[in-house]
């Protein structure tokens, strides 16, 4: 696991993924990695592709920990989660999950 976060109890939900530095906006933060799946799922990412379809990845990193907020901090560009705000250490990850979710 990468030293720039780390894996906590959450006040939203569970388990979350907390910063240990500092993020500045555009900054990656990592790549969510896992196994392609086309069942959706608990930890599964899905990314648009170029042709219009969907591709699932199950997630196996730390970053399959990232809860939902409707004022997140950072954002995934297909499989990359960067910041979208300055991130502080102590600070939980969050992004914003997809209309449904609001």
């Amino acid at each position: 696991m990468s030293k720039d976060f780390q894996i906590k109890r959450s006040a939203i939900h569970g388990k979350g993924l907390f910063a240990t530095r500092s993020f500045v906006p555009g900054e990656l933060i990592g790549v969510y990695e896992g196994e392609v799946t086309s069942v959706n799922g608990r930890y599964v990412l899905w990314v648009a592709q170029e042709d219009g379809t969907e591709l699932g990845i199950k997630g196996r990193n730390a970053l399959r920990f990232v809860n939902h907020s409707t004022t997140p901090n950072c954002a995934f560009n297909c499989e990359e989660l960067s910041a979208i705000a300055p991130i502080q250490p102590g600070q939980e990850l969050t992004c914003h999950y997809g209309e449904e979710w609001a």
